[in-house]
This record gives C-alpha cells, structure tokens and sequence, in this order.
C-alpha cells in the first residue's frame, strides 16, 4: 500500500476523532472512560491497520502458498488482538466498552468517507 494514502487515512481518523471527542466532552458529565476507550480503539486500530500493510508488502513478494499461509497467519493475529482488546475493555472500569469499539471501527469509517467523498482516494 502506498505510505501517502495511509497518512491520509490517519490524518482523517484523527480529525473525525478530535469531533468525536470533543462531542463527548460536551454531552457527558463524566467522559474521562469514554474517551479513553475511544483512544484505546483509535490506536489498535491504527496499529492493525499498519500490521495489514506490512503483511501485504511482504506477501506479494512471496510463493502463492507460502503467502497464503503468511496472510491466514497474520489474518488469525490480527483477529486476536481484537479479542484481547475487546476484553480488557469489557474488564477494565476505566475503559468503555462501546466506545472502545467504536474506536477499533474507525479507520473502517474513515476508508468508506474518504471513497464517498474524495474523488482523488486511490
């Protein structure tokens, strides 16, 4: 993938995600767990995004079988990450649940605005 559209999607995750806290900030009395949730998912969310790149990059360069079983590899990593995110989110007191998955969503949302709205996101 290429570095530009990767910054571009993070510059646009970080915008919507300052609205998005700042939103918070406004109609909660106590928005600290909300918050924190939400940069606890923003963050793995972009660090998964990343590790998705990394594995492309490195399996097109690869045999067929030898990517596919790279890709199932890093796919099953990836997927866990999630599983331990959502469920230090579901634990912790300090973390909320849905706003921690609100967060993990985010670079999903900022790709799907970005195709609906910028005529130049290749």
């Amino acid at each position: 993938m290429n570095n530009d559209i990767i910054i571009k999607i993070f510059k646009r995750v970080l915008v919507i995600s300052l609205f998005i806290i700042g939103i918070s900030l406004i109609l909660f009395n106590d928005p600290y767990s909300i918050i924190l949730g939400y940069i606890f998912g923003i963050i793995i969310s972009m660090l998964t995004f990343k590790l998705l790149d990394s594995t492309i990059n490195k399996a097109i360069r690869m045999t067929p079988a030898k990517a596919s079983s790279y890709s199932m590899l890093h796919y099953f990593l990836r997927y866990l990450i999630y599983f331990i995110v959502l469920g230090v989110a579901a634990i912790a007191d300090y973390l909320n649940f849905p706003a921690t998955v609100l967060g993990l969503l985010m670079v999903k949302f900022a790709i799907f605005i970005s195709t609906i709205f910028d005529k130049n996101f290749k």
